[in-house]
């Protein structure tokens, strides 16, 4: 509990909230802007992605920029956050979605939807398939590049985390509207009131999430025996061949 009394600690806090809030409020006010534009997908998708990638690189030094619920699961689950600040950020992921939905409310007429998650052309089961899908790519990928063992990673973490927000988009949006993230799929649809089939969106996001870390850990044991019989074999002298090592020659 050292975090309670911590300065910094409640400063990341803060940096999630405010970090959320920025996030609905550019990737809804690109959804609700020109619903009738015919490559209305593909602008909210880099809109959310691009949002997603700037704020990683502005609060990433400040709070790890989790901005969604499914990721701060995540890294709790696979031991690089505590439970306290699983909570924390939780609750204020969700405060700023919801502040920035309301915001987002008050400048529109009400007869202009929210951007709230809602499903189209699928059953209940293929949205909950689509979203775990969505959801499991995301959170594999920030464990991946966070991950502060890899010394292979190259190249700009926050972009790779946009652009794989921008993936879930591309895939999601036609059928459930993305929800892949659930903070973002909540404030909306507490402001507007309209909560049906969202159980769905949260579900998928909870199985995905909770299923990416065993596979991103068999990933990782994988990987480091790799590493490790390489860095075996590079021990051996180049002139001993493998029969010889195994007779004894």
């Amino acid at each position: 509990m050292r975090e309670l009394k911590s300065w910094p600690f409640w400063r990341a806090v803060a940096a999630e909230f405010i970090g959320m809030l920025l996030f609905i409020v550019f990737g809804i006010a690109s959804a609700i802007g020109s619903p009738g534009n015919a490559a209305q997908e593909v602008k909210v998708s880099l809109a959310f992605g691009l949002a997603i990638a700037t704020l990683v690189q502005t609060l990433g030094h400040v709070s790890g920029a989790h901005l969604n619920p499914a990721v701060s699961i995540g890294l709790l689950v696979s031991c690089q956050i505590s439970l306290f600040r699983f909570l924390c950020y939780t609750v204020a992921q969700m405060l700023g979605a919801v502040a920035a939905s309301a915001l987002l409310d008050g400048f529109r007429a009400r007869k202009i939807g929210l951007a709230v998650n809602q499903l189209t052309g699928v059953s209940a089961g293929q949205g909950f398939a689509i979203e775990f899908f969505a959801t499991l790519q995301l959170v594999l990928c920030v464990i991946a590049v966070t991950d502060k063992r890899r010394t292979d990673v190259q190249g700009s973490a926050p972009l790779a985390i946009g652009l794989s927000v921008t993936l879930g988009h591309l895939v999601a949006i036609s059928y459930t509207g993305c929800g892949i993230n659930p903070a973002r799929s909540f404030g909306p649809a507490i402001i507007r009131s309209q909560m049906a089939n969202h159980w769905v969106g949260k579900r998928g996001v909870r199985e995905g999430k909770e299923f990416s870390f065993p596979m991103a850990l068999c990933m990782k044991l994988f990987l480091s025996r790799l590493d490790l019989a390489r860095r075996f074999r590079s021990l051996l002298p180049e002139a001993i061949t493998f029969e010889e090592t195994v007779m004894g020659a």
